[in-house]
């Protein structure tokens, strides 16, 4: 994105065009624009989400001898501790960091009252932070809308090349993921995938290239058959839900109705496609019939619903049992005797780090929500399309995410804490910093008529940027 008249197609002044404009004026020279640098946070931050959602240690040989998880948890602490000062974008800590300090905090209360405090330490300290320092960087120090761009870019590459990876290395069964951790299992791959596809649906309507076009239009269709061959229920549900969201605001509310005739004719290649993939159409149907149904026969089931079922109860007796601080984060399984989690995010976050745990995860979650809604009332949501449609796509997402972690356990992840700071960043980009331009604009019209004196751009701090 080379300048801000490309990147800018609606005209938006970047922070600071007003302020400049009105101290230029009566310079002879004025000094020429220098467009900041991504800080080490940010690139920091970068590097992260790419260990994170491309885990280059699965795909390059000899790289799974290296720490990967280590050093992206030192690289964070090390963007926290030393980048934060000179490149903190938002200043006041946002009420949803608030919240996720405060769960954090209680997580830790909870570590000397839990079953198992060993594992209940290594959850909290070495895993759940990483989260907590994730949301930290993301929404204090990405600057621009090009930077947050750049994020959904790598999060939506990675889980289309990882899930055509999958399709080709799939044979028969459930597919499972290619890479590890998080996106192995298959269910938790189809979660990741249904939050991902609108973003991909983002970037295809962006695209000004034809062939950008059908490289997006192929990563969608590319994670869709991988949902549907992961058998996954709690993926079909998630992907469903943000499909219609994505239809309703791109194509209904955007007056794209070309996008409900593509989505028609997807379904049908799909229903013809998967099949060749390995997909058994009959044991699919049967499966996801059981969503709805006990005892379907032919859907693979194995009385995984039963033994969920049980889990949901004993989880919910858990958080009536332990209230205040629970059995102790990451304790649920070997509590249970079954070595088994609960499947649900809400539950097993309730039954193992108490009501107080859970109640903060549902603020954050509701902050993020309200975030969405406060972008959707704005102006540059009405007058700029890439806010537009990347408000859009992470509406959907965000219905994706809160149904899928009603059938998995997300709540350490960091996943979920890289969305939430997202609508930090664009709720700041599209409702906060144009109200301090203005104010701004503002002051400094009277400073000058009434003679007083503007600092030299020089002089004065970055401000916020649409694009670089």
């Amino acid at each position: 994105m080379g300048s801000d008249a490309c990147c800018n197609p609606q005209g938006i002044q970047t922070r600071g065009a007003i302020l400049s404009t009105v101290q230029t004026v009566g310079m002879p020279k004025p000094q020429k624009e220098i467009k900041p640098k991504s800080s080490f946070a940010y690139k920091a931050v970068l590097a992260l989400s790419i260990l994170y959602y491309a885990r280059p240690e699965d795909v390059l040989p000899g790289l799974h001898y290296v720490p990967m998880a280590k050093i992206a948890g030192g690289l964070a602490l090390i963007a926290l501790v030393f980048g934060m000062k000179k490149h903190r974008t938002i200043k006041k800590l946002p009420v949803e960091l608030k919240l996720l300090l405060a769960l954090f905090v209680h997580m830790c209360f909870t570590i000397p009252f839990a079953v198992w405090k060993g594992g209940a330490f290594d959850t909290v300290i070495l895993k759940f932070s990483k989260g907590v320092i994730v949301a930290i960087l993301v929404s204090m120090c990405v600057s621009s809308l090009a930077e947050l761009k750049k994020l959904f870019w790598v999060q939506a590459a990675s889980l289309a090349f990882m899930t055509f990876a999958s399709i080709l290395a799939h044979k028969e069964g459930r597919m499972v993921g290619v890479l590890g951790g998080i996106f192995e299992n298959p269910n938790d791959l189809a979660i990741n995938i249904a939050i991902n596809w609108p973003f991909c649906f983002a970037f295809l309507l962006l695209a000004t290239k034809w062939w950008k076009k059908v490289v997006w239009a192929f990563a969608m269709f590319v994670l869709t058959i991988g949902t549907v061959l992961t058998y996954s229920r709690s993926g079909f549900l998630a992907i469903i839900l943000c499909g219609v969201m994505s239809l309703y605001h791109f194509g209904i509310k955007g007056k794209r109705m070309h996008l409900i005739m593509g989505a028609g004719t997807a379904v049908i290649l799909l229903a013809v496609i998967a099949p060749a993939a390995g997909l058994y159409p009959k044991v699919w149907i049967a499966r996801m019939e059981s969503i709805v149904s006990d005892k379907v026969k032919g859907s693979m089931d194995n009385g995984s619903k039963e033994q969920r079922a049980e889990l949901l109860k004993l989880s919910i007796r858990y958080m009536t049992s332990y209230p205040i601080f629970g059995v102790g984060p990451g304790n649920f399984a070997s509590s249970s005797g079954s070595w088994l989690i609960a499947h649900n995010t809400y539950t097993e976050l309730g039954a193992e780090a108490g009501l107080p745990a859970l109640l903060l995860f549902l603020l954050l979650l509701g902050r993020g929500f309200l975030n969405l809604m406060r972008i959707a009332k704005s102006e540059l949501y009405k007058t700029n399309t890439e806010v537009n449609i990347f408000t859009g796509a992470m509406i959907a997402s965000w219905g994706a995410y809160v149904v899928g972690a009603a059938f998995s356990d997300t709540q350490y992840e960091l996943f979920p804490y890289f969305m939430v700071a997202y609508t930090t960043v664009l709720y700041h980009m599209t409702c906060v910093f144009p109200k301090e331009d203005k104010e701004k604009s503002k002051l400094a019209n009277g400073k000058g008529t009434m003679g007083g004196e503007l600092a030299p751009v020089g002089e004065r701090k970055p401000e916020f940027a649409w694009s670089r």
